[in-house]
């Protein structure tokens, strides 16, 4: 995995870089916790502008995070729990879920989407509230903004003052990458698989 995004980016440059962050947003496979210091990488061995990188990164991101809060705009909030009645078990979200989110959103507002686009799974899925609650549309861009520029700048920087170290970092993060990886796709199959007795848990509630 490792190999595959240094490969990626060093053919394709920033374009490289802000798809692999903004399909990282729509569905994510492969965390930016991985694509943004890989990137830095580059960009301390001078193969890459280090302000184009976390711009690159941030517009990838903010694309995706707009994309869902598009859907959830678009689609509103009863369609979506009809949608995860239908198609819960490959969505791996349930109707609860979906209200829980919603809920969430409600009592903390702007700061859910700013604080939200630093945590892992969350920064991908905190949109959809923030739309179905038609959040004004500047106002989530602004502080999509905020947030995605700051957690790629941290994650980038990482990458850039570890470039003394690339060869002994890269030894360990090919597998560890590839852990990482596999423990997404691992926890989606498991909600899959467990969908109908997480349903059955909540009815008996």
């Amino acid at each position: 995995m490792f190999d595959w995004i240094t490969n990626l980016i060093d053919s394709m440059g920033a374009f490289g870089v802000a798809l692999l962050m903004f399909l990282e947003n729509v569905f994510p496979p492969i965390p930016s916790e991985l694509i943004m210091p890989l990137a830095g990488f580059n960009a301390a061995r001078n193969t890459m502008s280090l302000p184009l990188v976390i711009l690159a990164g941030s517009a990838g991101s903010l694309a995706g995070a707009y994309l869902w809060y598009w859907i959830g705009r678009r689609i509103g909030f009863e369609r979506l729990c009809h949608l995860s009645q239908r198609h819960g078990r490959w969505l791996s979200v349930s109707p609860d879920e979906f209200d829980r989110a919603n809920g969430w959103f409600d009592r903390h507002g702007g700061s859910a989407v700013l604080f939200g686009r630093v945590i892992p799974t969350v920064r991908t899925f905190i949109s959809v509230p923030a739309g179905v609650r038609r959040m004004s549309r500047g106002w989530f861009l602004g502080l999509s903004a905020l947030g995605t520029v700051a957690w790629t700048s941290v994650l980038t920087l990482a990458g850039y003052w570890l470039e003394g170290g690339y060869e002994a970092v890269s030894a360990w993060l090919n597998p560890v990458s590839t852990v990482v990886v596999l423990a997404l796709v691992g926890t989606y199959l498991w909600r899959v698989a467990t969908y109908g007795r997480r349903m059955r848990r909540k009815g008996s509630d």
